[in-house]
């Protein structure tokens, strides 16, 4: 049996390694389909600390996991876990190999769960451009105004969706953008009065009803330029000139495969955790978006991260 595994590859889960292995515990980290996590799909990072210049989303993630390399992490690279099971006073945890295409299991005293949550966004496949990254890849798109809203100052933008989330995202960008665009499916929003009054009086908020977006148009450098509106009664498309995107239509968080498990989720999938990142399953932690519906910052679950190690740490001393 061995003592820990990490399940994902962002910021909480490397952050967790990180500390794990340096206390000796030669964690496993199972880095899953998109290793990094949602960091890959972003272009410059600015509000990551000891980054004053800001640094590319994959190139942080890579230092990351450089450094948990470098303390004896054992990477399980493509290597995405599909069951937990208590077996024998731990876990057994059995994954897919992408590369090799085969199924593997092992058995782990403790787990860290910091598999995170994925940004919904339209299924429009333009969109994959936006979020893969490459020489070729598009600009514009982006599902975090707290990260990336001070890239927009002075230009237009939109936001797509109706909920408090979107509000709140229409009104904090309003601090850079020069006009906001909030776009919504329906006649009037869905979020709390407070929340849609407040963007809705905001005199940089223009609201957009009755419409979804179509697609996506780039300049010669890949940059975003305009998007093509559909009216949801008429099905008649529009222009609209925006020079960013962000999606406010909600998170999914990735706790599909532990259906069964036991673990205590929240009405939208989340982890429910108790101090110190403990779930309701003793040796079972939780970190990072997967468990944080609220903040969704690098930052936060790197924190986060750190807290599940030392946990795990003085859970696997008395075990």
């Amino acid at each position: 049996m061995q003592n820990l595994a990490i399940i994902g590859s962002g910021p909480a889960g490397y952050t967790a390694a990180i500390y794990a292995a340096r206390a000796n515990i030669a964690p496993h980290l199972f880095t899953g389909r998109q290793a990094g996590g949602q960091l890959t799909t972003t272009t410059e990072v600015e509000n990551y600390p000891g980054f004053p210049e800001g640094i590319m989303g994959p190139e942080l993630m890579t230092r990351f996991e450089q450094q948990a390399s470098r303390f004896g992490t054992v990477l399980k690279q493509g290597c995405e876990v599909t069951r937990i099971e208590r077996e024998d006073g731990g876990f057994r945890l059995t994954w897919s190999d992408l590369f090799q295409g085969t199924d593997q299991s092992e058995l782990f005293t403790a787990v860290i769960i910091a598999t995170g949550a994925s940004a919904r966004y339209l299924g429009l496949p333009e969109e994959a451009e936006f979020l893969t990254d490459g020489p070729n890849r598009k600009h514009g798109l982006t599902a975090c105004a707290t990260c990336d809203g001070a890239f927009y100052k002075q230009v237009p933008v939109a936001v797509v969706g109706g909920g408090d989330t979107a509000c709140e995202e229409a009104n904090f960008l309003t601090k850079f953008a020069s006009k906001v665009y909030l776009v919504h499916r329906r006649g009037e929003l869905r979020a709390s009065k407070i929340m849609a009054e407040r963007a809705l009086k905001n005199p940089k908020i223009s609201p957009v009803w009755h419409s979804t977006l179509g697609g996506y148009h780039v300049d010669g450098k890949h940059r975003l330029e305009a998007v093509t509106l559909v009216d949801t009664r008429t099905g008649v498309p529009s222009k609209l000139d925006v020079k960013g995107v962000f999606m406010a239509i909600g998170h999914t968080p990735n706790t599909a495969f532990l259906k069964g498990t036991g673990l205590i989720m929240d009405e939208n999938g989340y982890l429910v955790v108790t101090e110190g990142c403990h779930t309701n399953i003793p040796g079972l932690f939780a970190a990072g978006d997967v468990r944080d519906h609220r903040y969704r910052q690098a930052v936060t679950a790197a924190g986060m991260g750190c807290m599940a190690a030392l946990e795990a740490e003085h859970y696997l001393q008395n075990h």
